[in-house]
């Protein structure tokens, strides 16, 4: 079954509807759901929705745009610490490095990174790391903290298909969603040509970027099919292989095993 690897169902954009879609992911061939925390308030509502639903698993962390409520808070880590042994909870994200906006500093942003980095590290899991014009010290940093040692997805991926071959020799996975469908989607079809099918992980990062035909829309993980249908042209090969293979994938790297 699909395997949704990046959502966020915590959204406000869900609360008219939100159990009634989360209710027929099954029969609609989703199998599984991480819902990714982006701050400290998302973090919990992630583990709370992770432990209301047996298929909804949690990853716990501070976005880069919100590590300035680390800097205010020094009980947080502490508190995202507690969150790490919590059994549904499967990875340290979403973290990393954002220039897009002039605020967070990039020096809070870098401080907050590591610390997570470290976090994960002592709690034996792996990083969904969000990156946005900050290749290059998003790619120092990994090499610094030995991020190869800790594994875990560059998510959303929007870089070149070079730098998703220097995360993938870093043995991490590359998180595909629905801009692999765009007109202008262009690099992520180099980059799915690039990299093995052993690396990729299929994710929505809803309600956000939906696929073509509903861009612009709110997006959910069924609309996941697109994505998958787009990929098996660019690879070659069956809808089912690339189902088969990036749920495996998914439950390799979140140390799922049932």
């Amino acid at each position: 079954m699909i395997f949704d690897t990046h959502a966020h169902y915590d959204d406000e954009q869900f609360d008219k509807d939100r159990h009634d879609l989360l209710a027929s992911m099954k029969e609609s061939g989703i199998g599984h759901i991480v819902n990714i925390g982006a701050d400290m308030v998302s973090s919990k509502r992630a583990l709370e929705l992770a432990n209301e639903y047996e298929y909804i698993y949690a990853a716990v962390g501070v976005h880069p745009s919100d590590t300035e409520q680390l800097e205010a808070d020094d009980k947080a880590i502490e508190v995202l610490e507690q969150y790490c042994s919590n059994e549904k909870c499967v990875a340290v994200g979403e973290i990393g490095l954002d220039y897009h906006w002039p605020d967070p500093s990039p020096d809070i942003q870098k401080k907050w990174f590591i610390r997570q980095l470290g976090l994960a590290r002592e709690k034996k899991l792996p990083v969904v790391i969000h990156s946005r014009d900050a290749a290059a010290d998003t790619l120092q940093i990994m090499k610094q903290e030995h991020a190869e040692e800790i594994g875990g997805v560059v998510h959303c991926f929007s870089y070149s298909k070079e730098i998703a071959r220097q995360c993938v020799d870093m043995g991490f996975y590359i998180g595909i969603g629905g801009v692999l469908t765009f007109k202008n989607g262009r690099k992520m079809v180099e980059v799915v040509k690039e990299i093995p099918m052993e690396n990729i992980l299929l994710e929505t990062d809803c309600p956000y970027l939906a696929p073509e035909p509903y861009r612009g829309k709110r997006n959910n993980s069924l609309y996941l099919p697109y994505v998958v249908e787009k990929m098996a042209e660019i690879k070659g090969i069956s809808v089912d292989k690339v189902i088969k293979i990036t749920e495996a994938n998914a439950l390799e790297m979140y140390g799922i095993h049932e």
